[in-house]
């Protein structure tokens, strides 16, 4: 029997995804719970597992293309299952079926693990591998040892899938490169972006660049056309929407101030010389994270959202903070729940882990979602000062520029200190100017002098 498998709703109210790439094939078998492909939305880049145990019919979509919520993704040829011509069982059969406790497996959708079977521990599912295409990379299997050649070029290798993250999967098909061949050679661990490059250095592809081309931009380059026209898509997409309508509905101000964070850079280096916080890792950005949340406290309305439709200002009682990241796939600002109910250490380990989530790519919608207070950190790029826009939903958003060395004005001298600009942008309908500036003033003071923090709660 044919079972149609339809995009499920993702969350947050998105209405379409686009295939990032299939794991299956037609004619493939999977089980339940088996990831069939990946995903992006205007938020993450999701793994849909299979809810059924059966044959792979037909792929309604090809890689690369957006398909709507509710629309038919794939078909299944569930064996077993009854067809409309089949039937009924009698009614002894049924009661005996009742009597045993049998009971039919609902199939499970995005964010729902298999259900556990009684008594047994669950085990890894083994994933189906890509199959290996001779005529794809032919130059590689020629100079391989001959025992290394497979049987017959339509001979598939089935075992664990190769494990990497979704920007390294999409850079290795971006460089023309099967992560198969990649996986052969490193083993069974991860396959991070270092790999694909090292591939390609020793096959000698001309794709090996320390910057990926989209393939729209290798087309041009190949047939020396004047532009590229690359498709709006993903995260892309919804960040630029989203930028737009808070550009032009939240009437943006921004001021600077330019402070001096030499005590601030002291303070990191003898907690890093600390044994007992070695493994936190606390950096500058950890530092004004905690400043900002001590801040908020003093200037509430930073820390609040206009609400149109309901002619109210809501203000609520914790800070969920936003950090802006900048990944393969476009700008994304996670938050960081309750940080103002963090210490410095937890709030370093937090940003850490916030950090290492979105340049994998796996950052879930649920993380995206919500945000009172933003900070983006520009300093990172070299840049001093900026004017940011406000993600929507949020009155104000830091921007946090680079630490430099210059001559500053230090205890009636000339010194060489180490200065950062901070650039603070607010919605006027909810902050005043007095406001904003008392927050940029409170967050300077901690940083030119950390021990201000305990004047604060």
């Amino acid at each position: 029997m044919i079972e149609e498998f339809h995009l499920p709703d993702l969350g947050e109210g998105l209405a379409e995804a686009e295939v990032v790439q299939w794991l299956v094939a037609p004619g493939d078998t999977v089980t339940l719970n088996q990831t069939l492909a990946e995903v992006e939305t205007a938020k993450a880049v999701v793994e849909l597992p299979s809810p059924f145990d059966g044959i792979v019919s037909t792929l309604h979509a090809e890689a690369g293309e957006t398909v709507a919520v509710g629309a038919p993704l794939i078909a299944f040829d569930v064996a077993g299952a009854e067809t409309p011509d089949a039937a009924a069982p009698d009614a002894a059969t049924a009661d005996a079926a009742s009597s045993a406790g049998e009971e039919k497996t609902p199939p499970n959708l995005v964010g729902y693990g298999a259900a556990p079977a009684k008594g047994t521990r669950p085990a890894r599912r083994a994933r189906r591998a890509a199959r290996v295409d001779v005529a794809a990379d032919t130059a590689v299997l020629e100079a391989a040892p001959h025992d290394a050649l497979p049987e017959s070029a339509a001979t598939a290798r089935v075992g664990e899938r190769p494990r990497s993250t979704p920007p390294v999967r999409a850079y290795a098909k971006r460089s023309g490169v099967d992560i198969v061949l990649v996986a052969a050679e490193v083993g069974d661990r991860v396959i991070t972006r270092d790999d694909i490059d090292a591939y390609l250095e020793r096959v000698g592809s001309p794709a090996a660049t320390s910057e990926p081309r989209t393939p729209e931009a290798a087309a041009a380059v190949s047939t020396g056309v004047r532009e590229t026209r690359i498709p709006i898509r993903g995260v892309r997409k919804h960040t630029a929407a989203a930028m737009v309508q808070s550009a032009f509905t939240a009437p943006h101000v921004t001021t600077f101030h330019t402070v001096d964070v030499t005590a601030t850079m002291d303070l990191i280096a003898s907690l890093r010389d600390d044994r007992a916080l070695s493994e936190h890792r606390i950096g500058p950005l950890a530092v004004v994270a905690k400043a900002v949340c001590l801040a908020l406290s003093r200037t509430p309305g930073l820390n609040s959202r206009w609400d149109d439709a309901a002619g109210e200002i809501v203000q609520p009682h914790y800070v969920d903070l936003g950090i802006a990241a900048a990944t393969e796939r476009g700008l994304i600002v996670p938050n960081i729940r309750d940080a103002d109910q963090m210490t410095l250490p937890q709030l370093a380990d937090a940003l850490r882990a916030l950090t290492e989530t979105a340049r994998s790519g796996k950052t879930s919608p649920a993380e995206l979602a919500g945000g009172t207070f933003s900070i983006t950190n520009i300093g990172v790029f070299g840049i001093d000062a900026g004017t940011p826009i406000l993600p929507p939903g949020q009155s104000g958003i830091l921007a946090v520029g680079a630490v430099r060395r210059m001559p500053w004005e230090h205890r009636g001298e000339i010194a060489l200190r180490q200065v950062m600009t901070l650039s603070l942008s607010f919605d006027h309908r909810v902050v005043d100017g007095a406001e904003g500036a008392r927050f940029v003033k409170d967050v300077a003071d901690i940083l030119e002098e950390p021990g201000r923090a305990m004047l604060l709660r």
